[in-house]
């Protein structure tokens, strides 16, 4: 059985690092915290879980700070965490399951890393990251924000998932860095760029973003899944200036990297939705589930291939006056959510409308897709 060094840099994490250690404390072999500056309780609870605690003077830069930690580490593989991540119960059952089967063959481990959950739990919006690293490999963390690790295979992907627990706000913090680098003249990478475009969305400097995202485009040197997402955050830039010709474009724009995909076909129902142009919405959602799903590696939203086009196609027809399929598309979107809310109010709402007409529809959903949606 590999042994597992815990390597993660805090400062000021006393509301989420406790969180953090009591999920994973107990499969660890060890507990390196490499504090940046922390100003409240954060070492005291790191020490509560047995942690070693370093000091590192902050130098506004992420992958320096990371490649420190790594280096403190003693065991056979290290795993990275933040301070607002945690593994669930069912992924703590995985986990254990993990490190009592593979081998020592493997470089890194890649994991789920889920960012929106619904109200129940459940994964709405995930993508793979690589969570286990040999540590023998010198693998180095690379960026000053928004900081990656290259690894070389063999890599395993395992089942097992970290969950992303947000509970603070934007700060200022990564974009001051970004505009310190530029006013340093120090050059950007592709990746730089598209995360400053997403920086400055954040911070609502949406004209500033738009430039970038098109610089970012326009320089080709993004891999397929960050042209597609720049495309993505592009459209919300024009859409929250209001430019809305250039918001549909910028979303038809992610079919010149790859076939249309979920998200973004929902994405174009719901721009038609706000113009009340329903027949077209209704084409867009349409094409939504019916798409194949996506092997290579990046983002999935699940609920854009399931539950939420037809929850949508309800809305759509109901608005052109077919309260028979508008009930039907709800009917197929509460059977991939039950829970849902809205699908439960529509099914109410329909039952007295429609009366005996009202069929209720029984929809397949495999048992993994159920793990996903519900």
């Amino acid at each position: 059985m590999p042994t597992i060094s815990l390597c993660m840099i805090v400062r000021n994490e006393e509301k989420s690092l406790g969180r953090c250690l009591s999920s994973v404390a107990d499969i660890m072999d060890e507990i390196i915290i490499v504090d940046t500056g922390s100003t409240d309780r954060t070492k005291e609870i790191a020490a509560e879980y047995g942690a070693t605690i370093y000091d590192f003077e902050w130098i506004d830069d992420f992958a320096a700070a990371r490649n420190y930690a790594f280096a403190q580490a003693a065991c056979e593989y290290i795993m990275w965490l933040d301070a607002d991540d945690v593994i669930e119960e069912i992924d703590r059952e995985r986990f254990k399951t993990l490190k009592a089967t593979m081998t020592s063959e493997y470089h890194a481990v890649s994991m789920s890393y889920i960012l929106i959950t619904d109200e129940h739990g459940k994964s709405l919006y995930s993508f793979r990251r690589n969570r286990l690293i040999r540590r023998d490999c010198g693998f180095r963390w690379t960026g000053a924000v928004h900081e990656y690790i290259e690894v070389t295979p063999p890599v395993l992907e395992s089942d097992v998932s970290v969950t992303h627990k947000k509970d603070k706000e934007y700060t200022q913090r990564n974009l001051d860095i970004y505009r310190k680098m530029i006013a340093e003249g120090r050059p950007f990478t592709a990746r730089d760029r598209i995360y400053y475009s997403n920086e400055l969305y954040d911070h609502g400097f949406y004209r500033e973003a738009v430039e970038n995202y098109e610089r970012f485009l326009s320089e080709g040197e993004g891999w397929i899944e960050d042209n597609i997402q720049a495309c993505l955050r592009l459209a919300d830039g024009h859409g929250a200036l209001g430019n809305k010709q250039e918001q549909l474009l910028a979303l038809c724009r992610t079919f010149d990297y790859n076939l249309p995909r979920p998200d973004v076909c929902c994405r174009i129902g719901f721009y038609y939705m706000e113009l009340e142009q329903y027949e077209q919405a209704v084409y867009w959602f349409k094409l939504a589930p019916s798409l194949p799903k996506i092997s290579e590696p990046g983002t999935e939203i699940y609920s854009a291939s399931t539950w939420l086009p037809n929850l949508q196609l309800c809305v759509c027809y109901d608005k052109l006056g077919d309260h028979t399929y508008a009930d039907f598309c709800n009917e197929i979107s509460f059977g991939h959510y039950p829970e849902n809310p809205s699908a439960i109010y529509n099914r109410d709402y329909y039952t007295k409308l429609l009366g005996d007409k009202h069929v209720e529809v029984n929809v397949y959903v495999p048992e993994e897709q159920k793990e996903l949606v519900q």
